[in-house]
């Protein structure tokens, strides 16, 4: 059963709790750790032994010890640095506690008298044996189930979430989401959206159009979205299709609906160059149909954004942007459908700003939100409850299977030539270096030096050069030019993901591959194999490679299904890596591990029924607090 979920005190706040500064419970908020209850479910990474104390006469520097004693002595240094000293004793000897950042509150944690438990590095300082900063527990302050487990506890148990406390937090957390989002679909249920029905015929003359049948697959997602649309209800589907699947073609269907119902639409993605694409191809399709995309990022400015937010305004019928889309500038008079492309990228109360745009009274806009990342059932299911899921399981006839060869660092030099041969040929490729360290200026340095070495053994053909720290201008004059043939190899960092598609283009290297996911590998392998030459994707590995990173260079080569692909990223990973962590407010799981705890989803239903609205209130908030809004997007 669920801990005791009587109606209790709302959370406090990170930073009222005691110790927290600005700058840590910044750094908690990166964690999605914001009040004391997030604190309390954000379990430990692992466990440090610190039930054997060590008499403070046996400290020695270097040594990382937990002692306990009394506080005898406490001032306050001034000098070169201002700094706390506390000296506490316990039968054998005493020892100094350094502190250079401090707060009142510390202080009086310090006071004379008081018993302390302290662990941290010893080192030899003008006092004699100290520790700087250690980690200090006031010994009347109570101990915590899973934070400070009781020695001899299954730590094994503890971190991989097995041991029964943590599943049955797994548990509780799982009926909290389940309350969630009952309440959020009766919620729905009382929301309308505008009925668009395509009086003017756009759909049947887009698809007329094109040189080729949309496949079966298509052609079924495509009625699934016509009938949400035709309704009043708001249609809030996924749309899942592996790479180079069709998915904007798909997309271009629903636009047209709601255009030729005479609402606006907007076409939203996370980067200039994925974004960019969409309006090369909306343009080459709508033109001809005397529809004219109009077109805002970052990059717009002056009388040209001006002149774009006035257009928007007017009734424009087809907007395609990146995240300035979201900005409160921006007004739309009647916009009815917006489609989001790539959607775990974005944080969700950033989709949410987009659709709000279009809400009137109860009337919201009908939302399509795609991800060329397949996500497993299971995990969809319940991470994306409340939207209904459409897949695209058919790629186009004529699409060419990408052969994937695993090949040791060490053989750069052999990969090279090999390029050397194929451009030479006519053909062109890519060269991905992935993240080396979290940094974007790292990232790009590598990728620099890349290109700097790769033109210099490849003399005679032009090497392109492309990453994240780059001017939008710049980005978009270097793929121009591979576009066009000019640039032959194409040195670049993973911002490349998605979003290219240059159909000249049939290899690919990517350099460090065991340090990316499946999924991020399988995007990149995407942007080969697009036209009518047989492509090819070198994944460059540095030994030793460990086991896990060993299992998905395996699965690449193996398969190039992009679900059965996802399936095994969900096994190696979790589902927290899969999705992205970093989605503001998204319903996650802080615990619970759709793969581990599957056997737990059969007793939730039965148990949520059970709680009365106090509880399931205490519930919901302790565990999604006020996520539950994001729940919507």
């Amino acid at each position: 059963m669920p801990a005791d979920s009587r109606k209790s005190a709302p959370a406090r706040r990170i930073e009222d709790l005691p110790g927290i500064g600005p700058g840590l419970a910044a750094k908690f908020r990166t964690l999605g750790v914001n009040d004391e209850h997030n604190l309390l479910f954000h379990l430990p990474l692992r466990y440090e032994d610190r039930t054997r104390l060590t008499p403070i006469s046996r400290l020695r520097p270097s040594l990382t010890a937990l002692v306990e004693g009394r506080v005898c002595h406490q001032e306050t240094r001034q000098g070169g640095r201002r700094s706390l000293l506390v000296v506490i004793e316990d039968d054998t000897g005493q020892v100094v506690l350094r502190f250079f950042n401090f707060y009142p509150s510390q202080q009086r944690q310090f006071a004379i008298g008081n018993r302390l438990r302290c662990f941290g590095e010893v080192r030899f300082g003008p006092e004699g044996f100290e520790m700087a900063h250690p980690q200090c527990q006031n010994l009347r302050a109570g101990h915590e189930p899973i934070h400070r487990p009781d020695p001899g506890a299954d730590l094994e148990g503890l971190i991989n979430g097995l041991h029964p406390a943590v599943r049955r937090l797994a548990l509780e957390e799982l009926i909290a989401h389940h309350l969630a989002l009952a309440r959020l679909n009766r919620a729905r249920a009382r929301q309308h959206a505008q009925a668009l029905c395509d009086e003017a015929g756009l759909v049947g003359r887009l698809l007329r159009a094109f040189p080729f049948e949309p496949t079966a697959a298509q052609k079924r997602v495509m009625t699934e979205i016509g009938a949400d649309l035709s309704g009043t209800r708001p249609m809030r589907r996924l749309l899942q299709g592996d790479v180079g699947s069709g998915k904007t073609l798909v997309a271009a269907a629903a636009a047209a609906q709601a255009m030729g119902a005479g609402a606006q639409v907007a076409i939203v993605a996370p980067t200039e160059i994925l974004a960019e694409q969409h309006r090369v191809n909306f343009s080459a399709w709508f033109k001809p149909l005397g529809i004219e995309p109009v077109w805002l990022a970052g990059k717009v400015t002056g009388k040209k954004r001006e002149q774009t937010l006035g257009e928007l305004a007017d009734g424009a019928a087809l907007a395609i942007g990146t995240h300035a889309l979201f900005q409160e500038a921006v007004q739309f008079r009647n916009l009815c459908l917006v489609i989001v492309d790539e959607q775990h990228r974005f944080g969700v109360d950033q989709r949410l700003a987009l659709a709000a745009k279009g809400s009137r009274d109860r009337q919201v806009p009908h939302q399509l939100v795609m991800t060329a990342t397949p996500i497993p059932r299971t995990l969809a299911m319940t991470a994306y409850a409340g939207l209904e899921i459409s897949v695209i399981d058919e790629l186009p006839p004529g699409r060419k299977p990408v052969t994937t060869a695993l090949i040791d660092g060490e053989r750069r030099g052999q990969v090279i030539e090999r390029i050397r041969i194929a451009l030479g040929e006519g053909r062109q490729a890519y060269w991905v270096c992935p993240l080396i360290e979290e940094s974007d200026a790292l990232e790009a340095e590598a990728a620099e030096t890349t290109a700097a070495e790769l033109e210099r053994q490849l003399p005679g053909l032009r090497v392109g050069l492309i990453h994240g720290r780059m001017k939008s201008t710049d980005k978009t004059a270097v793929m121009d030019a591979f576009k066009q043939g000019h640039i032959r190899l194409l040195v670049a960092t993973t911002v490349i993901e998605v979003g290219v598609d240059v159909s000249n283009a049939s290899l690919m290297m990517i350099e460090n591959a065991e340090r990316l996911g499946l999924s991020q590998l399988h995007q990149l392998r995407g942007r080969v194999g697009r036209g009518s030459e047989k492509a090819a994707c070198v994944l460059l590995y540095k030994s030793p490679v460990g086991q896990l990173a060993r299992e998905r260079l395996k699965v690449m080569r193996e398969t190039s299904d992009g679900f059965r692909i996802a399936e095994r990223d969900l096994e190696l990973r979790g589902p927290g890596e899969l999705l992205g962590r970093r989605q503001t407010g998204m319903l996650r799981f802080r615990i619970a591990d759709l793969g581990r705890d599957a056997g737990l989803i059969d007793r939730v239903a039965p148990l949520a029924t059970a709680l009365d609205r106090d509880q399931a209130d205490t519930l919901i908030r302790r565990w999604i607090g006020d996520a539950e809004q994001f729940a919507d997007a």
